[in-house]
């Protein structure tokens, strides 16, 4: 598909004719977040001492700006997994982006901490928008939610991937993100919007639980 075509003309579902599906993926959504939150507590106390263990006067979540349905921002959660300074950083690091399109990734990036390193790579760094999707800001499964200087770069096609609630995993994440350029990106997520159900959400969380302890870890 040519990027940067009106998105008028690309056949996605009719959004108005989905409520039921609707309503029943943010109950799915509710129910599966709280019983993660419940489960994992002992992993999420034990990641907030070992980041405040390694900075006592840095904070252990990081709330970043981000872009979600529609366009409308909302504060994404994350464990802090980068030097406090990390954003103003940013500048001097953009000539060694790794990934192509409005993103930024950087294998060896230096702003990393020694814990962040290791949840980063584990990405239990995400566990905390666990907290967003039961605000309704974000779903279990959906397009990753973009920064909005990221968005500032998009397309009317690429603005497409802003039709649905961004989601905590995704078809980029169980398609070897840290190999998948920006375009590629984005056809997945419209793949997703056009052909999302239940069950295929099922799947893709069944399989992002096996791409956290596969070799493809995200840097």
């Amino acid at each position: 598909m040519e990027a940067g075509r009106p998105f008028e003309a690309i056949p996605l579902v009719e959004m108005k004719n989905r409520n039921l599906f609707w309503v029943i993926k943010r109950i799915q959504d509710v129910c599966l977040s709280l019983l993660g939150l419940i489960l994992l507590s002992p992993l999420l106390i034990l990641i907030t001492i070992l980041i405040k263990l390694e900075d006592t006067k840095g904070a252990v979540i990081f709330a970043q700006t981000r872009v979600g349905k529609n366009g409308k921002t909302f504060k994404m959660y994350k464990f802090r997994s980068m030097v406090r300074d990390a954003e103003t950083m940013l500048g001097k690091l953009m000539e060694q982006n790794e990934v192509s399109g409005a993103m930024f990734k950087m294998k060896n990036d230096p702003r990393i901490t020694r814990v962040g390193r290791f949840i980063r790579k584990t990405s239990l760094d995400e566990l905390p928008q666990l907290f967003n999707v039961l605000k309704g800001d974000m779903s279990l499964v959906g397009p990753r939610p973009p920064l909005p200087r990221e968005v500032d770069d998009y397309t009317s096609y690429d603005m497409m991937r802003l039709w649905v609630l961004p989601g905590c995993t995704g078809l980029w994440q169980i398609s070897g993100r840290n190999h998948v350029g920006f375009q590629e990106m984005v056809e997945l997520d419209l793949e997703y919007i056009r052909n999302q159900s239940l069950m295929k959400d099922i799947v893709i969380l069944c399989k992002t639980v096996k791409v956290f302890f596969g070799a493809d870890n995200a840097y």
